[in-house]
């Protein structure tokens, strides 16, 4: 029976056995909320292998990071912080319903968003994000596959770089590695050109931290550094799609002359943003509600009768 009351997790090693042990409190509570409902739970490994026999398994699929294999799979995903998670059908964050939604501030609690956002800007950065200035610095974190140009990006991350450069001709550019990307030789010969022809162009590994209290804006395709920039209160140019655009000056919306024009004028309300990000739109596992919402993301997703 296809649609059968059973849900399967695959999960790589590390977390399969934490959450076998009952050692993952968000994974805990999706299993609590999906045997209330009278399902039954497994979990599997999640080489491909195990993925493709999700496809003809009876009952229902969850997968780490991964793009749901059918209509009756589901993809979890950390939204960036712990303990917020999401449980979505895609797992293109750009397609998630967050992605789509209005976020007005004027229907934020303004004092429960700036405890919030007081409380998660000293858990996650201590005083760094207090301590800030802008010195005339754009900071483009850079992910990976510097020259191509996916479908989700306005252009190559090489030739983001290029468009700072060319539109703003004041400030200084500091574009950083990731420390967990492997560059090819290609890729870094490009970087190197572009280096050598601006003398306003620095490729760095420092790190986010200090980058974030000095720059004036961040550049990025969809790097989650834009993200934290928002506790620091430094706004975002976005060349890529990702589901926390709302208050960035966003390329595929507005071009890259008008974004890279306005991003240096936007003052939005940061603290309210973060609080409906976070707390509003995704599952808080340490807060009361969080298996209320676990379940509504079931309903969402038509695992749920009635």
């Amino acid at each position: 029976m296809r649609n059968a009351r059973i849900v399967r997790f695959y999960l790589h090693k590390t977390l399969k056995e934490r959450a076998e042990t009952g050692n993952h409190n968000f994974i805990n509570k999706f299993c609590a909320v999906l045997e209330r409902e009278g399902f039954k739970v497994k979990f599997h490994n999640d080489g491909l292998e195990e993925q493709m026999k999700s496809r003809v398994r009876p009952g229902y699929s969850v997968f780490l990071m991964s793009e749901p294999t059918d209509s009756r799979g589901v993809s979890i995903r950390l939204n960036y912080f712990y303990p917020f998670w999401n449980i979505e059908q895609s797992g293109k964050r750009w397609e998630w319903p967050v992605a789509k939604a209005r976020f007005d501030a004027s229907e934020v609690p303004v004092e429960e968003a700036q405890r919030f956002a007081r409380f998660w800007r000293k858990r996650l950065f201590e005083g760094a994000a207090e301590e800030t200035t802008r010195e005339g610095l754009v900071y483009v974190p850079l992910q990976g596959r510097l020259l191509t140009h996916r479908s989700f990006q306005a252009c190559s991350p090489i030739h983001m770089i290029e468009h700072v450069l060319e539109q703003d001709r004041e400030r200084e550019v500091v574009a950083t590695l990731h420390p967990k990307e492997h560059y090819g030789d290609e890729e870094i010969a490009a970087l190197e050109a572009l280096e050598a022809r601006h003398d306003r162009l620095t490729v760095s590994r420092e790190g986010m931290v200090p980058l974030l209290q000095r720059c004036d804006y961040v550049v990025t395709q969809n790097s989650a550094v834009a993200l934290s920039g928002y506790f620091f209160h430094k706004p975002a140019v976005l060349f890529g799609r990702i589901n926390f655009h709302h208050i960035a000056a966003n390329v595929h919306e507005l071009g890259v002359a008008r974004a890279m024009a306005e991003v240096v004028g936007l003052t939005p309300e940061y603290d309210a943003y973060l609080w409906w990000f976070l707390q509003h739109m995704s599952i808080n596992a340490g807060h009361e509600d969080a298996e209320g919402k676990i379940r509504d993301a079931l309903e969402r997703a038509g695992w749920l009768e009635g």
